[in-house]
């Protein structure tokens, strides 16, 4: 745990789940700049924050009963914990926490954005929650030099009204929005158009799933099209068929579970991931595709916090190597480790990665082994199986 020290008090904070030998901090010099700044600000009405990290500005801000919309559920857990560990009952239970597919609240007054790493989940929320600012709503964005770009000024600009940015602060700015009544409030309810979600149709070539249909959500990686680390995983899925209960790890859009869904009628497939976006749009996927007498459950969580151990045969994963924009070799040690817990005597895990990550060396410390399945100059497929 580090200490965050602000206008609101020292905070002691920490990431989810909490890892005493994890090095990272659970806030970053944007967090600060952005408090420094509303030492001078107002805040009255709905405080409402977009993209916290892991609860330090909803943490900081809880005297104000701020409502935290985030796309996280490792960030709704962090701040639980960083609310409980820092402010009261009282202070706590005035904090909403709502995710990216909740209805957000029907007015803003103070509107704070951590710009997230997708530009087209930002467009997603922006639009969502035009309509809900007022002329007087004050807009503060904040981010790291490199997650602030031309683009992202533009989406502030197009959609909610006139921005600038202030100076660097240690290699963090912020976003300065004024709401323009044309694009913001009324004037944006009446205009409002759906952009998200997106649906391609896949490629030939890709066994049960060539020429299928596959939504994607705001912020999903490779929303208009098949990521070829995914694409080498689809022609190399198991052969295993029957009543098998699977679990698509870390699903993303859906489309590996999917496939094992209609290629394999007989299996269960659990859809997981820590993404709000990425289970709704998992679920459209699945929908569009298998089957009226197809079983499927979907699930936001934690990697497999939450499976009954020795409940599953099958699970394929993708994981991914990075927090935000912090590279991490932790998730996918939870994924496997949660992956071997979950799996009966004799069940599989099946792993995508970049040969260079190495992953052949985690599976055999927590499996005891496991082989290659498919390579080629970039990516990997592992198998490993759970031994007794």
């Amino acid at each position: 745990m580090n200490i965050f020290t602000t206008s609101w008090g020292d905070l002691g904070l920490t990431r989810f789940p909490e890892d005493p030998r994890d090095r990272l901090r659970a806030w970053d010099a944007s967090d600060e700049y952005l408090l420094r700044h509303l030492e001078g600000e107002t805040l009255a009405g709905t405080v409402a924050v977009v993209g916290d990290r892991w609860g330090a500005l909803a943490t900081a801000l809880a005297a104000h009963r701020p409502v935290q919309i985030s796309d996280s559920y490792l960030t709704q857990r962090a701040t639980r914990a960083n609310l409980a560990r820092n402010r009261t009952a009282a202070e706590t239970e005035g904090v909403r926490l709502l995710s990216t597919r909740d209805t957000p609240p029907d007015r803003i007054d103070v509107l704070l954005v951590r710009v997230p790493k997708s530009l087209a989940l930002l467009e997603d929320q922006l639009q969502r929650l035009a309509p809900r600012l007022t002329r007087d709503t004050l807009v503060v964005g904040t981010g790291m030099v490199t997650e602030i770009h031309t683009s992202t000024l533009r989406l502030f600009e197009r959609i909610v009204g006139p921005t600038r940015t202030s100076l660097a602060v240690k290699k963090a700015r912020l976003i300065h929005c004024t709401p323009d009544p044309d694009r913001t409030g009324p004037a944006a309810a009446a205009a409002a158009e759906e952009t998200w979600p997106r649906t391609y149709t896949l490629p030939d070539g890709i066994g049960a799933m060539s020429g299928r249909p596959v939504t994607n959500h705001a912020g999903i990686f490779c929303a208009d099209r098949l990521d070829i680390g995914t694409r080498f995983l689809l022609e190399h899925l198991p052969g295993r068929r029957g009543p098998l209960r699977v679990v698509d790890l870390g699903c993303g859009n859906g489309v590996v579970g999917t496939a094992m869904a209609v290629a394999d009628p007989e299996a269960e497939v659990v859809f997981t991931d820590e993404s709000y976006q990425a289970v709704a749009s998992a679920e459209a996927t699945f929908r569009a595709n298998a089957g009226p007498s197809a079983r499927a459950a979907f699930v936001v969580g934690d990697a497999l916090s939450g499976t009954e151990r020795e409940s599953v045969d099958l699970v394929l994963n993708n994981p991914p190597f990075h927090t935000h924009r912090a590279l991490t070799d932790g998730t996918a040690w939870r994924m496997f480790t949660g992956a071997r817990g979950a799996l009966r005597p004799g069940g599989e895990l099946w792993v995508i990665g970049n040969r260079h990550l190495g992953y052949h060396v985690k599976l055999r410390r927590i499996f005891g082994g496991c082989e290659t399945v498919a390579s080629n100059p970039k990516f990997v497929v592992l198998r490993a199986v759970k031994r007794g």
